[in-house]
């Protein structure tokens, strides 16, 4: 452990404007103040916990890498700017959660993730440990007017991992001339998407519980090679392989829980970075709707039946996801988060969150390869994706050390929500020709 807090880490002389995305959530925090609005991850490590004052320092000596950890927000919503925090409070950002044995596991772990921010922060990070000796967990939870999970990787990277670069795709640095070409395909994706997000599609699945407002974890892991060698036998990615194996895991939920589902649209977060913007503060991803495979037969009539033939639901995402792969579109979506008015940034988000367009949060993220506290390593990690008021769930898939683990957040209300973890990695292996068991 460090033996002291830098007494001024680093910050940048320029205040830092903040994104329209970054503004667009914001607004719409102060428009609906009782929902929540934030986002994080969890990783699980191995050894003996260290004390709240040891970790507080740990935390302090890591926020040297990330200074804008350390900004405040000023201004009105139009007009945001990112200022430095000369009295940046570390006791309000960093917190500790015992739990006094194993069977109170879930009450800590339920309270980091509900427990709700500090005035005036927009991040916090809970230390859990207690249940047992070698066995601790470090929570980071951030509001998402203030990063999206791309920049939260490199928080975990700067606290936890040791160094490796993001493996997101970024598109090639555009040549002058091919400006005219490109500003026509953005406009005409953002026409294409904004009808998208004003149309709403068929009915939507409605949901079996009244909401909570707060949140359970419930976790699976598969190795992350299974979902690599699927994906490339049959021509698309390893997070095809995740979309479709979540189809084939709410299909089976679908039919144990009754719960019906005339069609299930999942928002899939695209990072928008440009090359020479490795990781920032703030949000620099496009949400796009895609239409998950749950109806069987050639129009999607039917309803969800369990032993629909799964590579069936891999082509049908693929198919969907393809122009994704491309650099054009990829150069497209880019150029719109760069250049979008705040108010269609606003209007587009809204509309793409509601649960009149989309059903689930669906993300995933490239962490590390390896990672450490001190002499203790981690071993697991689960995203905490954004739980939108009328969806379903959200659902993460991490990529860490050998693993692809896949994590789903979800109100406690939601029927056999315990049993998707499973049913997804069932459905995994019938992707990959091993029948499934249980």
């Amino acid at each position: 452990m460090p033996e002291s807090v830098p007494s001024a880490p680093p910050i940048p002389s320029p205040r830092h404007p903040a994104h329209a995305l970054d503004r667009a959530f914001l607004s719409m925090q102060r428009r609906r103040p009782g929902v929540r609005w934030d986002a994080g991850g969890i990783a699980y490590l191995s050894g003996p916990p260290p004390s709240l004052a040891d970790f507080r320092a740990y935390v302090g000596f890591r926020l040297a890498q990330l200074p804008l950890h350390t900004s405040r927000m000023e201004g009105s919503t139009r007009h945001l700017r990112w200022r430095p925090d000369a009295d940046f409070p570390l006791d309000r950002h960093v917190h500790e959660v015992v739990a006094g044995d194993p069977a109170e596991w879930d009450s800590a772990l339920h309270t980091a993730l509900n427990a709700p921010f500090e005035p005036g922060t927009y991040w916090g990070v809970w230390l859990l440990h207690g249940h047992r000796p070698d066995q601790y967990a470090v929570c980071y939870r951030f509001h998402h007017a203030c990063q999206d999970g791309s920049a939260a990787a490199m928080t975990f990277r700067a606290m936890l991992g040791e160094g490796e670069a993001s493996a997101r795709p970024v598109p090639g640095k555009g040549r002058r001339a091919r400006l005219p070409r490109r500003v026509g395909m953005a406009v005409g994706l953002a026409a294409k998407f904004a009808s998208g997000a004003f149309v709403a599609h068929g009915p939507r699945p409605a949901l079996p519980f009244v909401p909570t407002g707060e949140r359970r974890l419930w976790r699976g892991r598969v190795p992350a090679a299974d979902l690599r060698r699927i994906g490339a036998a049959h021509g698309g990615s390893a997070h095809d392989v995740h979309l479709a194996a979540l189809a084939g895991a709410l299909v089976a939920w679908s039919v144990r829980s009754g719960v019906p589902l005339p069609r299930v649209t999942a928002l899939v977060p695209v990072d928008a970075r440009r090359s020479e913007e490795e990781q920032t503060w703030g949000n620099r991803c496009f949400a796009l709707p895609l239409e998950l495979p749950v109806r069987s037969g050639p129009e999607g009539g039917s309803a969800p039946r369990e032993g629909d033939p799964p590579l069936w639901r891999l082509e049908r995402v693929m198919a969907r996801t393809r122009k994704l792969r491309g650099e054009t579109w990829r150069q497209a979506i880019q150029d719109m988060v760069r250049f979008m008015p705040d108010r269609p940034t606003e209007w587009y988000l809204r509309r793409v969150i509601s649960p009149r367009v989309t059903d689930v949060m669906a993300t995933s993220m490239p962490l590390a390869d390896k990672g450490s506290l001190g002499d203790t390593r981690v071993t697991g990690t689960a995203l905490l994706p954004l739980l939108v008021p009328g969806h379903l769930f959200g659902v993460g898939l991490s990529f860490f050390d050998t693993w692809a683990e896949v994590s789903f957040v979800a109100d406690p209300g939601l029927p056999l929500g315990e049993t998707l973890p499973e049913l997804w990695e069932r459905a995994v292996a019938e992707l990959g020709g091993t029948p499934a068991h249980g």
